[in-house]
C-alpha cells in the first residue's frame, strides 16, 4: 500500500531556491563535457584562509572536540566582540553575541523567538529568498516592499510607513543586499529604526556581506542602538562557506530566548569550525581577506561596465557583496527562460530574478563575480557571442 503524505500549509508558500537548480543543471552539463562559467552562486572562489584551516586542523589533532556551549566557545565570542571594537569602534560585550550554525541558524533562532502566527515582517523586494521563508516557517508573513534603482534598492522610512499595518512586528534590512549589492546609508537606517522603535517593533539587520564593502564609509547597525539585532556570517568576507558558522548580536533579553531555541534545534555550532574561526581575526588573516576584498572590487569594476556594454542595464553600481543585479529586459521579458538560454547555449550560469521576489523579477538576473578575472572575461565573451547571434 502506498503512503499518502499530507504536507503542511506553509509548504505552498515556500518556493524552491531556483539558483540551486541552476547549479545542479550546470553540474550535469559539466559532467557531459561542457564548459560552464559559474556566475550563479554566492560562494567565494578562494576557500578558507590557510590560517583558518591550520587552526581547525590543530584543534582536531590536539583537543577532545565535542559539544560546546550553545552560544559558542567564549574565545570566539570574545574575538567577535574585539572585531566590532577594533573595526567599528562599537562596544559589544560577549554576553550579547551567540555563534550559530550559519547565518541561517541565527535567523531561525531570532525569528523563532519573536514571530507569532500572523505577525508581519517588512523587507525589501528584491531580497534574499530565505529571509522571507524563515518568517513563514513560524507562521508569520513577509510583507515585501518594492524597491528599485531610484532608491538604491533599499527601503526608506517613508516606504516602511506606507506598508505598516496593525500586524507589523518588525523590519528586516539587508546591507549590503543580496541580490543587489547595495547598502543603506546611516540616516536612512536611523530613520527606519526610529520609526519601528516608536511603534514597539524590532529592527533586524542582515550584515552577512558587511565585510565586503567597497566604500570608505562601512559601518555596523549596532552603532545605532543596543536594541538593534544584527546577523552576520563567516561565509562571505571570511570565505568559510560550508563551515556552517555565523553569529547574532542581540539585546540581552532576546539572547536567552535565542539560546533556548538553539539548544533544541542544533545543540551547538560545529566545534572544529569554531576553533578554525578563531584565526579569522589574526592580523595575517585579515591582511589576506583585505587582499581578497580588493580583488572582488577589481572584478566588480570589470563586470559592471562590461555588462552595460552588452546592453544590460545596471543603473546602480553595487557598493558591496559580490553581485550585479542586471536588467535584462532589452533581451527578454522572461528572465528565467533567458537564464536557461544563457546556460544551455552560452555556457554561462546566472541566478533568475524570480528567486528574489516579485517586483520586476522577470526583467532581472543576478551575476555573481565570485570567479577569477580570466573566467569572468571568458563569460563576458560568451555572452557577447550569444547576444550577437540572437
Amino acid at each position: 500500500m502506498t503512503t499518502t503524505y499530507s504536507f503542511s500549509d506553509r509548504m505552498r508558500e515556500i518556493a524552491p531556491f531556483r539558483v540551486m537548480e541552476v547549479v545542479e543543471r550546470a553540474r550535469q552539463l559539466e559532467a557531459e563535457g561542457k564548459s560552464i562559467i559559474h556566475m550563479e552562486i554566492g560562494q567565494p572562489d578562494f576557500g578558507a584562509p590557510r590560517q583558518v584551516v591550520d587552526a581547525a586542523v590543530r584543534a582536531l589533532q590536539t583537543l577532545p572536540l565535542g559539544y560546546t556551549t550553545t552560544p559558542g566557545i567564549p574565545e570566539l565570542r570574545d574575538a567577535i566582540s574585539g572585531w566590532y571594537s577594533q573595526r567599528f569602534g562599537v562596544n559589544v560585550p560577549r554576553e550579547r553575541i551567540a555563534v550559530t550554525v550559519g547565518a541561517s541558524g541565527a535567523f531561525l533562532a531570532a525569528l523563532g523567538a519573536m514571530v507569532n502566527p500572523g505577525d508581519e515582517v517588512l523587507m525589501a523586494d528584491p531580497c534574499y529568498p530565505c529571509n522571507r521563508h524563515f518568517v513563514r516557517m513560524f507562521e508569520g508573513k513577509a510583507r515585501l516592499i518594492p524597491v528599485d534603482d531610484r532608491q538604491g534598492y533599499q527601503p526608506s522610512a517613508a516606504d516602511i510607513a506606507r506598508h505598516w499595518n496593525p500586524a507589523t512586528r518588525g523590519v528586516l534590512i539587508a546591507s549590503p543586499s543580496n541580490p543587489t549589492g547595495t547598502s543603506i546609508d546611516r540616516p536612512a537606517l536611523r530613520a527606519i529604526h526610529s520609526y519601528a522603535k516608536a511603534r514597539g517593533a524590532y529592527l533586524l539587520v542582515d550584515e552577512i556581506y558587511q565585510g565586503l564593502s567597497y566604500t570608505d564609509d562601512a559601518y555596523t547597525a549596532l552603532e545605532l542602538s543596543d536594541d538593534v539585532i544584527v546577523i552576520n556570517s563567516f561565509s562571505k568576507y571570511f570565505c568559510m562557506t560550508g563551515w556552517r558558522l555565523g553569529w547574532i548580536v542581540a539585546p540581552a533579553a532576546l539572547m536567552r530566548q535565542v539560546e533556548k531555541l538553539a539548544q533544541s534545534m542544533v545543540i551547538c555550532p560545529p566545534a572544529p569550525a569554531q576553533f578554525g574561526a578563531l584565526a579569522c581575526f589574526e592580523p595575517e588573516t585579515i591582511a589576506t581577506l583585505e587582499d581578497r576584498r580588493q580583488e572582488f572590487r577589481r572584478r566588480r569594476d570589470f563586470l559592471v561596465p562590461a555588462l552595460k556594454s552588452l546592453g544590460f542595464k545596471v543603473p546602480v553600481t553595487p557598493d558591496g557583496a559580490f553581485y550585479v543585479y542586471a536588467d535584462c529586459s532589452s533581451f527578454s521579458s522572461d528572465s528565467s527562460n533567458f537564464g536557461v538560454q544563457l546556460l544551455e547555449s552560452a555556457g554561462v550560469a546566472t541566478a533568475p530574478g524570480c528567486d528574489f521576489g516579485d517586483y520586476r523579477a522577470s526583467e532581472h538576473i543576478r551575476f555573481a563575480y565570485t570567479r577569477s578575472m580570466q573566467e569572468l572575461e571568458l563569460g563576458v565573451s560568451r555572452l557577447q557571442k550569444f547576444l550577437r547571434a540572437g
